[in-house]
C-alpha cells in the first residue's frame, strides 16, 4: 500500500472519530449516551459500545506493535513540551478545562494516527517491511 499524507490523513481522522464518539466535552458521545439513562436503549448502547472496542483493539494494537510504549510516550512529551509553550506564550488557558480535554482528546488521536501509519512510514523510508507485513 502505498503511503501518503492523504493515508496517514485517513487513519487519523478515524481515530479522531474514534476518539471523539467514545467521549468529548460535549454532551454527544458514547459516554454520556450510555451512563444518562443506563437501562434506555440497552442493546443499542451495547451494540455501540462494542462496535467501539472493537476499534480500540484495532487501534491500539497496531500502535503497540508499530511505536510502542517508547513512542507512546515520546509523542505524548512532544505535544505536552508544546501544549507548555501555548500555555506559556499565553495562547492556552491552562484552567480552561475544556479546551484542555479537546487537545489531549486530538493527541490521542494523533498518537493512535500515528501507530496505525508507522509501519508505512517506516518500509517508506528504510525500505525495510515489518514481518507482519503481507505481500502486496
Amino acid at each position: 500500500m502505498h503511503m501518503d499524507f492523504a493515508g496517514f490523513f485517513k487513519r487519523w481522522l478515524i481515530a479522531l472519530v474514534l476518539v471523539l464518539v467514545t467521549y468529548n466535552p460535549t454532551a454527544f458521545n458514547y459516554l454520556s449516551w450510555t451512563f444518562d439513562e443506563l437501562q434506555v436503549d440497552l442493546p443499542y448502547k451495547l451494540l455501540v459500545g462494542l462496535i467501539l472496542v472493537v476499534g480500540y483493539v484495532i487501534f491500539l494494537r497496531a500502535t503497540f506493535r508499530s511505536i510502542g510504549i517508547f513512542g507512546i510516550v515520546l509523542i505524548a512529551a512532544i505535544f505536552g513540551v508544546i501544549i507548555w509553550i501555548l500555555v506559556d506564550q499565553q495562547m492556552l488557558d491552562p484552567t480552561n478545562r475544556d479546551a484542555l480535554i479537546w487537545i489531549i482528546l486530538v493527541v490521542v488521536a494523533t498518537i493512535m494516527g500515528v501507530g496505525v501509519s508507522w509501519s508505512h512510514v517506516r518500509r517508506r523510508i528504510s525500505g525495510q517491511a515489518d514481518v507482519d507485513d503481507v505481500e502486496e
